[in-house]
């Protein structure tokens, strides 16, 4: 019996991690160096119009969040404080250093919880959010991308070149314990021409809600 169990074990934990390795494969992060993926589709913003990546994108480049309204990572517990939060900090930082910036929601499974247009509307007005905040209908930006969580964030140069990605920084709960501002260094660094290090970062978060086919 025992002998039985354990052959059943083995056999979950390797269907488990196929289809885990599967679904990394399907929506495989972009690599440092990448072109912005579909940067001529044009995405819904919260103030009814439309915008490309390449339209938001300015003299020093862009960055690209992608967010939501439901996930803890992002606006915060009773215990933490998310990195919602700091979003319009990055905005101003975006603005001083001529870099673009856009949300992007593509929890395309939560659009009747939580994550509708109608939703990220209320949500942008409550935050007085600086940058644009847009919709990916059927995640499609999110999968060219291959972004895991929300929050994931990929910074591109001048010319749509993936220059940063992974996390904000490393401290979600509360801003005053961040020990490592990897986002604003990039910024920073890409703005002035230096070295961006490190360029690569872990992303953590709740993973995007993609509508599984």
């Amino acid at each position: 019996m025992k002998t039985r169990i354990l052959s059943l074990l083995m056999v979950a934990i390797a269907v488990m991690s196929f289809v885990a390795v599967g679904d990394y494969e399907q929506y495989k992060t972009i690599e440092l160096g990448a072109n912005a993926p579909l940067s001529e589709k044009r995405l819904m913003d919260v103030s009814g119009e439309e915008y490309s990546l390449n339209d938001l994108k300015q003299a020093n480049g862009l960055c690209v969040i992608f967010s939501c309204n439901t996930c803890p990572f992002v606006v915060g517990s009773k215990d933490n404080q998310g990195w919602e939060g700091r979003y319009n900090n990055v905005a101003k930082d975006c603005e001083k250093y001529k870099v673009g910036m856009v949300m992007v929601n593509s929890n395309e499974a939560r659009r009747t919880a939580g994550d509708s247009m109608e939703d990220m509307k209320n949500r942008a007005k409550e935050k007085a959010f600086l940058s644009k905040y847009v919709i990916d209908n059927n995640s499609e930006l999110a999968n060219a991308f291959g972004a895991k969580t929300t929050p994931h964030v990929f910074l591109f140069d001048s010319d749509m070149k993936l220059v940063y990605r992974g996390a904000i920084d490393d401290n979600h709960k509360n801003p005053d314990f961040v020990d490592e501002a990897f986002l604003f260094d990039a910024i920073d660094n890409l703005a002035s021409g230096e070295e961006i290090d490190p360029a690569d970062t872990k992303a953590t978060g709740c993973s995007i809600k993609r509508i599984k086919n």
